[in-house]
């Protein structure tokens, strides 16, 4: 540990306009001594040089609803410090399930809970004069700020005069400009106007949306990415600025190359359900999913050198069976080409395939397809991901108050994973900041809870 002693008046504003450098504690002397906020303050990085991760110097508020969460957890998990700051009766994502023994509990919302791990939790009414007054003291000293409030409700200038040094992630569902930036959007909106229902469901029938919310993931992905180039900038400016996420602009990244394929077709991509268009100019139709005994694999036809060799693989797992036709025993793949295969060429391999695949389990077809140095893999469930034996050698998975949670999504060899804080009970550590770091007393803490401020 280093530590940094001046008496230096101006050191105080440059301390508090700067975060400690990982492994220093700075502490400023003046004639009457150490200041309160400034032992706390030292207190505080002391600590923070036990807490792993490649974030660990640095602050977050979390003002998010469900549209942001993924963001403070994805930086909590590289380390940060989140605190994840939500009304005094509780963020409104808490009345999401699933519940344990479907009894529904603020505390206890599994959907909560698998996207505020790692974060500490307090409680303010951020539209009260007290309660903007508060934040504005907590983010004179924070790193980022992530809020997902109707366009404009931040002043983002204000906050920028107060910590020049602050990074604010706005995240809503069109932007903060243009015709659409007050539009109000669910995950259900965002998925339609992003396009990416008009290519799920089967065809001739209805758009679908995919069951588990996906705006949301995409969003706090490039929220994150957005947040961290900020920081890079931020610490060759010293300066840090506004980071505009739309969640519409977030899911077109979903589409792949929908886009590209009208600009250089002029023709929508259709859905074609677990099938897949657009690989063959022939307009021919591939499958992409077929049962197995225990469930689904993923299992599709390619082209050019790594698919000749699974191609030939897979007729003679066939031929082993006596699946595979004459025809595709005398077949040159060489001159196989799937950019120009025909719909006849395509159910004439996927015909004995699909019959082929039903005779083995997902695990077995693994194995063979390893073995056969064949393109293809199980449809994992979630039980199968839980079990998986690579994911548990990587020591992927975290354990918090009996319940397994994704790991990092990386692994970074000069910084570990912090230790799993289980999800903040509503206000669990208001004392910790309100009184531990702000300096408030019992009595100014009781008041305002009896004011509903926090």
């Amino acid at each position: 540990m280093q530590i940094f002693v001046t008496n230096r008046r101006s050191a105080v504003a440059d301390f508090k306009s700067e975060r400690p450098l990982r492994g220093s504690v700075y502490c400023i002397i003046k004639t009457t001594g150490l200041r309160p906020w400034l032992l706390l303050y030292c207190r505080y990085a002391a600590e923070r040089m036990e807490y792993t991760g490649v974030l660990a110097p640095y602050r977050v508020l979390d003002l998010s609803d469900e549209s942001g969460f993924s963001c403070g957890k994805i930086l909590a998990d590289l380390g940060a410090d989140v605190i994840k700051i939500e009304p005094p009766g509780g963020d409104a994502a808490r009345l999401i399930g699933p519940f344990p023994d479907d009894r529904p509990d603020p505390n206890e919302s599994l959907y909560f809970i698998s996207y505020n791990t790692g974060k500490r939790g307090i409680s303010l009414n951020v539209q009260s004069a007290q309660g903007r007054d508060l934040l504005n003291r907590l983010a004179s000293r924070a790193d980022f700020l992530i809020e997902t409030f109707p366009p404009g409700t931040i002043d983002f200038p204000a906050l920028h005069q107060l910590n020049p040094r602050l990074i604010v992630v706005s995240i809503t569902p069109f932007g903060q400009t243009g015709p659409y930036r007050d539009y109000k959007g669910s995950d259900l909106i965002v998925m339609a106007m992003g396009g990416l229902m008009s290519l799920i469901g089967e065809p001739g029938r209805a758009p679908l949306r995919v069951s588990l919310p996906q705006s949301p993931m995409w969003a706090g992905m490039y929220a994150t990415a957005g947040a961290l180039t900020a920081h890079y900038c931020r610490e060759a400016t010293n300066a840090g600025q506004h980071v505009d996420v739309s969640m519409q602009s977030s899911m077109l990244w979903a589409l792949a190359n929908a886009p590209a394929f009208w600009a250089t077709n002029r023709i929508s991509p259709k859905r074609d359900g677990s099938r897949i268009t657009g690989r063959s100019i022939t307009g021919a139709l591939m499958r992409a999913i077929y049962q197995c005994r225990d469930g689904y694999l993923n299992f599709i036809i390619y082209g050019g050198k790594a698919g000749r060799r699974s191609n030939q693989a897979l007729v003679e797992w066939m031929s082993e069976h006596g699946l595979a036709t004459e025809k595709l025993l005398n077949k040159d793949w060489n001159r196989f080409s799937i950019e120009t295969s025909t719909q006849a060429e395509i159910d004439e391999i996927e015909g004995p395939a699909a019959k082929l695949f039903l005779l083995y389990t997902k695990s077995e077809f693994l194995e063979q397809a390893f073995q056969r140095e064949m393109i293809g893999y199980p449809v994992a469930n979630a039980r199968d991901i839980l079990d998986d034996p690579h994911l548990e050698d990587r020591e992927f998975w975290r354990s918090a108050e009996g319940l397994k949670f994704p790991g990092l999504f990386a692994r970074f060899s000069e910084a570990g994973p912090p230790p799993l804080r289980p999800a903040p009970r509503i206000g669990q550590h208001n004392r910790d900041i309100y009184q531990t770091e702000l300096g408030l007393g019992d009595a100014e803490l009781v008041r305002l809870r009896e004011e509903k401020v926090i």
